[in-house]
Parts: C-alpha cells; structure tokens; sequence
C-alpha cells in the first residue's frame, strides 16, 4: 500500500515526508516520499512533461497537416495529377484506411518497447514521407506522392492514439484530461493549418510549370519541418519519468510484466459493453467529422465557386472552434470528472451544429457558412478528447494506448465508409441530402452514449488508494501531524 504524495494544486490529502535532491542536469527538486510499514513510494510531477507533450503535439501536428493538404485544395490537384476528384480524395482516405491493419501491431510494439520507440518511429517515418513526396511534383507522378502519403499514414498509427498514454505517463491524476487535451490539440492545429495554409502556397493557376513550383515550394517546407522535429524527439524524447507521476501508474508499474497479455487485454475490452457503445459512438462522431474535413473543397465550391481560400478559412475556423472546445472540455473533466454528461451534451450539440450546418450552407452568405462551422467544430472536433479520457476510465487498467487504438481504428472505418457514401450522395443529390446523412449518424451516435453505463474505473481506482493511506496514515501518525505537500518538479 501506497500513501500519495501531493498535487499541483497543493492539497494536503495525505502525511508526507519531504527531502531534496539536486540533479546535475536540473534545479533544485522536492520529493514527496509516502510510507507504510512495508512499502515506499513517491508519485512525482517533473516539469519535463511540459517539455514531452510540446514535442508530441508538434509530431502530430507536422502528420495532421499533411492528412488534408491534398484534399482542401482538390480540384487544384486533380488539375495538376490529370486525376478524378475520388482519387484525390484516397489522398486523405489513405490516412484512415492504413490505420485499420496496422494499429494492432502498433499497440503492441507500444506495450513491448514503450513511448520513446514509438515517438521515434511516428516521427522518422513522417519525415521520410514528406521528402518522398518532394520528389513526386511532375503531373505522371501521381504514383509518387501516393507513396509518400501512405509513408505519412504509415506514421500516423504511431500518433493518434497516443495523447491519453502520454498523459498518463506524465501527468497527476488532476491533470490528465488537459494533458490529453493538449495531446489532441496539436493533431487538430496541424489540421487547422492544412486547411489554411495550402490554398495560399498553391493558388490555383493555370501554368503547369508554376502550378509545381507552388506544389514545391509547400512539399519543401514540409520536409524542412519534420527534419527538425525528428532531430528534436531523437535527442530530447524521454520514455517516461522515474517516478509515476499519480497512484494509479503506481498500480500498473507494480503489475507484473508477465500479468499482461495484449490478446487477453483485447478480449476484455470487447467483452466491456460500455466501452462497446464508446467505440461505436465515437466512430460515427469522428467518422463525420473526417468526411466534412476531406470534401468541405467539394461543398463550399459547389455553392460559391472560385472561393478555394475561404475553403480553407471555414476548415481553419472549424478546427479552432474545436481547440477551444478541446482545451475547455479537458478542462472541465479535470475539475468535475463527470465524464458521462460532458460526452454526451458535446454529442447532442454536435448533432444540432450538424443539422444547422446541413441547412444553411446553401443560402448564400459565407459568413453564415463561418459562424455555423464554427459552431460545429467546437462541439464535432471538441469531443475528441472526451472520448479518450471516458474510454481510459471505462477500461481501466487496460493500456491507454490500447483503448485509444480501438477507438481511433472504429473512427477510420466510418470515415472512409462515410466518407465514401457521402461523396456518392453529393455527386448524385446534393450537399444538403449529404449532410443530413450525416446527420441520421450523429443521432444514432448520441442514442448509444445515453445507454452507456458510467464506470469510472481509474477514478474508483485513485480514490481506493487515497482512502486505503488515508486509513493507514490514521494507525502510523508521524508526530501526530500532517505535513504540507507541493507539486515536485523536474
């Protein structure tokens, strides 16, 4: 049994006993150091998570970008690639369906070697894809920048599921949600940015010759970036603190390694009908969002043609509603842990903002086009990390990066499913029958999250082993009184 050293927010739960250390690469450090009659263990909060989560998101970032680059300016590169729009959309849709084969042996490679090779792996098979892709700015080369995505795809199963295992890893119980929040706001900035940036390196010219010099210009860029961010994870990367940052990764580093069996963890999960409902729910509400994402050039062209710019400015706009509504939500669940209730007022409000989007993008007015985006991203992108967190707590101790894998492999066969079907309904009805399909989704989607049952394992879990020290620091008084506790830092 273990007694918890204190959080960030300086709360006296538990009797502690402090000293320092000086490490020779850091400052000053305080360790909160909790005892009973048989064990010692310290939980610790090192500033370095900071540090880790920055670099993470700056991966993901790099990796999203690259996700819909291609497919917000589609009817540019189906000019220059002499190519239909369906397989300019198999640009992005490559991202979803190279996810679905690999994620299982990705989740164990994690399991077995741990953040580090996986943080590695994501960002040196990223660069390599967008140097591939550098290579590929000939209108016969079309085979050439598939390659380099499906490279970047490739890197992508080593990303997406990973913010609530970094949060994990690093961070108090206190601050997981934010911690995951931010994991997931670096992959949704990179996708802001790919909506924004693109139709402003490659306007839409009718000279070949500059066409690829723009194409260039944006693939170079690129490759620049991921060179530095993977030279930044080589060398600053860390695989996880040496002390487990709250009581419940205590729990799992006192698991026995030869206690875990990936097979069995995923035949738990499946026999888990709450997480069932999740992984469903949370595929039909991602797998929405990825086709709004991939054919928004379409939908916005169709009714206000020319406009490719203000394409991408309603995909930015929908993106960083959805930040905000990320960093909110997280922390929101931090402060009340009501994980059921938030997930699913987000949910129904996505439904809503999808019905209102369905509606209006046909009247005519951009800036009513912007305010419903917005709207709909706050809620659509918003819910992202909620699903992460509400899955960990259903699943505990199961690996995070399991569950997120699992629900992020349901996300990409709806996307491509849905986005496939949609594209189609588009083609031969219109955008408005494309969006209310769209619609029926998320109202089934927000019928399951009402049945599913509220069990916060990892809560339960945390508050077992606080009320447990709490108990036995009632029989071991030291000196008859409780010492303050503060955040440690490294």
């Amino acid at each position: 049994m273990c007694e918890k050293s204190g959080n960030h927010f300086g709360k006296d739960v538990l009797q502690t006993e402090q000293t320092t250390h000086t490490d020779a690469n850091f400052d000053h450090v305080e360790i909160s150091e909790c005892r009973d009659t048989n064990t010692v263990c310290n939980t610790r909060l090192y500033r370095r998570r900071w540090l880790i989560l920055c670099l993470f998101s700056s991966y993901s970032l790099c990796n999203a970008f690259q996700w819909i680059q291609y497919g917000i300016i589609n009817n540019i590169f189906m000019k220059f690639y002499n190519g239909s729009s369906f397989a300019i959309d198999w640009l992005s849709m490559i991202y979803m369906l190279t996810y679905i084969p690999f994620i299982f042996p990705v989740t164990w490679l994690l399991e077995r070697k741990g953040l580090r090779v996986i943080a590695l792996l994501a960002a040196s098979i990223n660069c390599v894809g967008t140097w591939i892709k550098v290579a590929s700015v000939q209108p016969n080369l079309f085979w050439v920048t598939m390659l380099g995505q499906f490279a970047c795809s490739f890197a992508q199963v080593f990303i997406l599921g990973m913010p609530s295992q970094v949060a994990s890893v690093w961070f108090g119980s206190d601050e997981v949600s934010t911690a995951c929040a931010i994991g997931v706001f670096g992959n949704q900035l990179g996708i802001a940015i790919g909506f924004l940036i693109p139709p402003i390196l490659v306007p839409n010219v009718d000279d070949m010759n500059e066409l690829a010099q723009h194409i260039s210009i944006m693939f170079y860029i690129t490759a620049a970036v991921a060179s530095l961010i993977f030279l930044l994870v080589l060398f600053v990367f860390q695989e996880k603190p040496e002390t487990p940052p709250s009581l419940a990764q205590v729990a799992l580093r006192d698991m026995a390694t030869t206690q875990y069996s990936y097979l069995a963890s995923i035949a738990r999960l499946f026999r888990n009908k709450p997480f069932i409902l999740l992984l469903i729910s949370y595929g039909l509400n991602v797998g929405c969002f990825y086709a709004v994402s991939t054919l928004l050039n379409r939908m916005i062209i169709e009714h206000y043609p020319g406009e490719e710019v203000n394409a991408g400015r309603i995909g930015l706009t929908l993106v960083i509603a959805g930040v905000v509504g990320s960093l909110l939500c997280g922390i929101w669940l931090d402060k009340t842990k009501t994980y059921k209730q938030t997930t699913l007022s987000v949910y129904l409000l996505s439904f809503v903002g999808m019905v209102i989007y369905a509606f209006t993008l046909n009247l005519g007015h951009l800036w009513v086009v912007f305010l419903t985006s917005g709207a709909l991203g706050f809620f659509m992108t918003g819910y992202l990390p909620l699903g992460f967190e509400f899955a960990v707590e259903l699943t505990y101790p199961e690996s995070e990066g399991t569950s997120s894998g699992l629900l992020n492999c349901s996300a990409q066969m709806f996307g491509i499913a849905i986005t496939i079907i949609q594209g189609k309904i588009i083609d031969h009805f219109s955008t408005l029958a494309g969006n209310i399909f769209l619609c029926v989704f998320l109202f089934i989607g927000s019928i399951m999250t009402v049945l599913i049952k509220s069990d916060l394992r990892r809560q339960k879990a945390n508050s077992q082993s606080q009320t447990e020290v709490i108990a036995d620091s009632s029989v071991h008084p030291q000196d008859g009184k409780s010492l303050p506790v503060k955040e440690v830092k490294m």
